[in-house]
C-alpha cells in the first residue's frame, strides 16, 4: 500500500551534502570495432560539469554508440574513457542513463521508482519521500498509482526521467529520449530535461531534432562516419560551424 505521502504537493527538502564530482570524463583516441568493421575511431574529447552536451550527426554517425560507451554499457576496442574527478572511483553510483523506449517494470508508476532506489539501497522512509518528489517534478504524482504500462509515450519517458532523476545522478545519458513522442509530449519531456539541467546535473543527449538541440544544447559535438569532428558551445556550432560537414548538416543537406 502507498502512503498518504503521495498526495504530498511541495517537494521534499534534500539535506545532504553534494558528493565530490566524478567529472571531468576523458576520452583519448576512442575506437570501436564490430567483426573488423570500424564503427568509431580517434574519438578524443572531455566532458566537463554542468550544462547540456548533445551529440548531433546524421544517422549512422555512431551517436548512440558514443554515448553507451560513456556510461561503460559497451567496452572500446581501443583507446581510453576514464572519469576523472575526485570522485572518479565511484562513477557507476553517480551516472545513469535513459534510453529512447525505457524499460519499465509491470508495477505501479510510484513502484517504478521505488524499485531503483531500493536496488541503490536508500531505507523505505526516504525512499517514500524520494519517489513523490521525482514524481512532481515531471507532472506523474497524480498518476503515482497507476500502472506504469497503461502510461502514454510521453508519460513513460518522463516517468524513466523521474526514475533516474530520483537517484540524484552527476551525469544523465539521454539517447534520443523524444525520437517518437508528439510535439505536446516533446514540449513536456523538454521541460524536464531543462530542469534536471539546471539543477546543475550534467546532461549528455543524443538528438536528431536540430530544433530541440538549439533549445536545450549548451555545447555540441557533431560525429560523421564515427569520427568527431567538432567540439563548440552551441552558440559557436549553430552560427558558424568550423567543418564543411557540420555546415551542410545544418542546412539539412543529406551526408553520405
Amino acid at each position: 500500500m502507498l502512503p498518504s505521502l503521495w498526495s504530498r504537493t511541495s517537494p521534499v527538502a534534500c539535506t545532504s551534502e553534494p558528493p565530490a564530482s566524478i567529472l571531468p570524463l576523458v576520452l583519448r583516441g576512442v575506437g570501436y570495432r564490430v567483426n573488423g568493421k570500424v564503427l568509431l575511431a580517434d574519438i578524443s574529447f572531455t566532458l566537463q560539469a554542468g550544462g547540456a552536451s548533445f551529440i548531433l550527426g546524421p544517422n549512422g554517425a555512431g551517436k548512440s554508440l558514443l554515448l553507451r560507451l560513456c556510461h561503460g554499457l559497451l567496452v572500446p576496442s581501443g583507446g581510453e574513457i576514464r572519469w576523472q574527478g575526485p570522485a572518479a572511483a565511484e562513477a557507476p553510483r553517480h551516472q545513469t542513463m535513459v534510453l529512447q523506449h525505457p524499460v519499465l517494470l509491470s508495477r505501479s508508476v510510484a513502484a517504478n521508482v521505488d524499485y531503483a532506489l531500493r536496488l541503490r539501497g536508500l531505507p523505505r522512509a526516504l525512499r517514500h519521500a524520494r519517489v513523490a518528489e521525482a514524481l512532481q517534478r515531471v507532472g506523474l504524482l497524480p498518476l503515482a498509482r497507476r500502472p506504469a504500462r497503461v502510461l502514454s509515450g510521453g508519460e513513460k519517458q518522463r516517468l524513466a526521467l523521474a526514475r533516474a532523476w530520483a537517484l540524484r545522478p552527476q551525469v544523465l545519458f539521454l539517447d534520443e529520449p523524444t525520437a517518437s513522442l508528439d510535439p505536446a509530449a516533446t514540449r513536456a519531456v523538454e521541460e524536464v530535461i531543462r530542469d534536471i539541467r539546471d539543477q546543475g546535473i550534467k546532461v549528455v543527449m543524443t538528438s536528431h531534432d536540430l530544433a530541440q538541440a538549439r533549445r536545450l544544447a549548451d555545447e555540441v559535438l557533431f560525429l560523421h562516419h564515427g569520427r568527431l569532428l567538432e567540439q563548440a558551445a552551441a552558440q559557436a556550432f549553430f552560427s558558424e560551424p568550423r567543418s564543411a560537414e557540420g555546415r551542410a548538416f545544418l542546412r539539412g543537406e543529406l551526408l553520405w
